[in-house]
C-alpha cells in the first residue's frame, strides 16, 4: 500500500474532477483533518481543499470562498477560469501552482488553501496559514544584558522575517527548499551574495544533497552532513537562537541554515574563537570586554586542565606543593577508601548524573535534585569519608568554570575525563601529551576548507581585533575579517 500511494504522489494532477478527489482521497487514506469543501465555480464543479488546523479560518472564508463564489465570466471555460483567478485575481500575496499530487499534499499540509477545477490539470494554492505557534521571546540560552530581547522560533517563516528585518539589504539572500522524503521539511540557506564565495554556497549544496533522510526534525539531524568528516574534537558547525547574532556571522561571511520546526539556526563554518564571544562584549567598553573574554579562555583551560593537574601533582609529583599543601592533601586523603583517580572520575559522573536528572525532570520537582545532591553529596559524602574535600572542591571549581562556555560544554566534559585518566596515569607528562594531540586536531581541523583555529592558525593579523581582545568599533569598521578573505 505504501508504495501504492507513492505512485500515486508522482503521477501529474488529472484534468477529470471526480479522478481527482478520488485519487487526493486514496492518497489521504481517510485522514480526519482533510477537509474537501465542493462548489461550483462558473458552472464547473470545483472544490478547495485544505488541512484542519494549518490555516486561518477566518482568512480563507473572507480571502478565498467570499470572492471566488462571485466570479462570473462570460462563455466561460474551466481554461478561462482558471487563468482568470490566477491572474486576475490576487486572493492571496503567497500563491502558486502544483502539477503533482506530491507538490499538492505538500502545499496542504504546509497550510495552504489548494483549488482544483474540472477541466484543468493544475491546482492553484493560496497561502493563508493560521496554525498555532509559539510567540517570539527571548532565547532561554543566549541570554544577554544590554541585547536585543527576540529569539527564533519554530517557524521558518517568521525566522526568515527576522532576518530581513535587520538586514534590509537585496544582498541578503534566502534560498527556500525541501528536504526530508516523509517529513517534506523547509529548510532556508541564508548568506550574503556579496561577501560568500560562490564555491561555499555550492559545496554546501552538494552536502545537503547527499541527505536521504525520511524526516528532519531537528539541527541534530542536518548537522553531521555539514561537518568535517575527519573527526574534530569540537564542533565546526555553530548554533543560535539569535537573530542579531545570525546576521552579524552572515555579515562576516558565513552561511545560515533555518530549519522549520526548530528554534535553533546553522552557521558555516564556526570558528573555535566564537565560543568565547556573546553579543554584550559589543556592548560593553573594549576594555572590560576584553578582561571579560580573558576570564572565559582561562574559566575553559580551568575546566579542562584542573582535575587533573590535581591528581598528576598529587600522585607523581608531590614535591611541586610546598609543605603545607601537602600536609592537608595527605590529612584528606589518609581515610579514603578508594584511589585519587577514582575519585574524580567519580564525582565528575555523579555530577553528570545530577545535571542530567535535573535537565529531564520538570521543573515543578528539578529543584529538587539539586537540593538532594547539595544534602548527599555535598555533606554526607565527605562527612563519611567515601570522598576528599580537595577532590570535591577542585572539581566543584572546574565544572562552574565550564558554565561559563556552553558552546563547549560537551567537547569540555569529554576531554576533561580523558586529561583525568591522562593525569593519573601519565602525571604532567601524559597531560602534556594529550594536550598536544588536542591541539594538532584544532589546528588541522577544517570546515568546507576554512580552518577551525582561525585567525590563530593561520596567523592573520586583521582577524586579531576581535579575538583575544575587542578593539573599538573606530578601528574594527576600517576593515572586516570575512571568510572570502581565507578563499581568497
Amino acid at each position: 500500500m505504501e508504495n501504492y500511494t507513492e505512485y500515486l504522489l508522482q503521477q501529474p494532477i488529472n484534468a477529470n474532477y471526480n479522478d481527482n478527489l478520488r485519487t487526493i482521497r486514496a492518497i489521504a487514506e481517510g485522514s480526519s483533518d482533510l477537509l474537501v469543501n465542493e462548489f461550483v465555480l462558473c458552472g464547473f464543479p470545483a472544490a478547495l481543499l485544505c488541512c484542519e488546523g494549518m490555516l486561518s479560518t477566518m482568512m480563507i472564508t473572507d480571502l478565498i470562498l467570499n470572492p471566488i463564489t462571485q466570479i462570473e465570466l462570460e462563455a466561460p471555460t474551466a481554461e478561462k477560469v482558471f487563468e482568470f483567478i490566477e491572474k486576475r485575481r490576487l486572493f492571496s500575496t503567497d500563491r502558486a501552482e502544483a502539477k503533482s499530487y506530491k507538490d499538492l499534499f505538500r502545499f496542504l499540509n504546509s497550510g495552504f488553501a489548494v483549488l482544483i477545477i474540472d477541466g484543468v490539470p493544475a491546482a492553484l494554492v493560496f497561502g493563508v496559514q493560521g496554525y498555532e505557534k509559539r510567540s517570539v521571546n527571548e532565547p532561554s540560552g543566549e541570554s544577554n544584558v544590554m541585547g536585543a530581547r527576540d529569539g527564533f522560533i519554530e517557524v521558518i517563516r517568521i525566522n526568515m522575517s527576522l532576518l530581513r528585518r535587520r538586514m534590509k539589504t537585496p544582498q541578503l539572500k534566502l534560498e527556500l527548499f525541501v528536504k526530508g522524503t516523509k517529513s517534506q521539511t523547509d529548510l532556508c540557506l541564508c548568506y550574503m551574495a556579496d561577501r560568500v564565495p560562490k564555491e561555499l554556497i555550492q559545496r554546501i549544496k552538494a552536502h545537503l544533497d547527499e541527505m536521504e533522510l525520511e524526516s528532519i526534525l531537528s539541527t541534530g539531524y542536518v548537522q553531521p552532513f555539514l561537518e568535517n568528516r575527519r573527526g574534530c574534537l569540537f564542533d565546526t558547525v555553530g548554533a543560535t537562537q539569535r537573530p542579531d547574532v545570525m546576521c552579524a556571522k552572515l555579515l562576516e561571511g558565513r552561511v545560515g541554515l533555518l530549519i522549520d520546526g526548530t528554534p535553533y539556526a546553522l552557521v558555516i563554518p564556526k570558528l573555535f574563537c566564537e565560543s568565547f564571544q556573546t553579543v554584550d562584549d559589543y556592548n560593553f567598553r573594549p576594555s572590560y570586554a576584553t578582561l571579560i573574554r580573558w576570564i572565559k579562555y582561562a574559566a575553559f583551560l580551568v575546566a579542562v586542565l584542573l582535575p587533573s593537574l590535581y591528581l598528576a601533582i598529587a600522585l607523581h609529583h608531590p614535591e611541586l606543593l610546598n609543605r603545607t599543601l601537602l600536609l592537608i592533601l595527605a590529612q584528606a586523603e589518609e581515610n579514603a577508601p578508594i584511589s585519587l583517580t577514582a575519585e574524580a572520575i567519580g564525582v565528575l559522573l555523579t555530577y553528570e548524573i545530577i545535571r542530567e536528572a535535573g535537565l529531564r525532570l520538570p521543573k515543578a520537582v528539578g529543584g529538587a535534585v539539586s537540593i538532594v545532591a547539595g544534602l548527599i553529596i555535598g555533606d554526607a559524602a565527605v562527612s563519611s569519608g567515601l570522598i576528599s574535600t580537595p577532590i570535591l572542591t577542585v572539581t566543584a571549581i572546574a565544572v562552574i568554570a565550564g558554565f561559563i562556555v556552553p558552546d563547549l560544554a560537551q567537547s569540555v566534559t569529554l576531554l576533561r575525563l580523558a586529561f583525568i585518566l591522562a593525569g593519573g596515569f601519565g602525571g604532567l607528562f601524559g597531560i602534556s601529551l594529550l594536550g598536544v594531540v588536542v591541539l594538532f586536531n584544532l589546528c588541522a581541523a577544517e570546515s568546507f576548507g576554512f580552518p577551525v583555529m582561525a585567525p590563530f592558525s593561520p596567523l592573520y593579523s586583521g582577524g586579531m581585533r576581535d579575538t583575544l581582545t575587542r578593539v573599538d568599533f573606530r578601528k574594527m569598521q576600517s576593515g572586516n575579517f570575512t571568510v572570502e578573505e581565507y578563499y581568497e
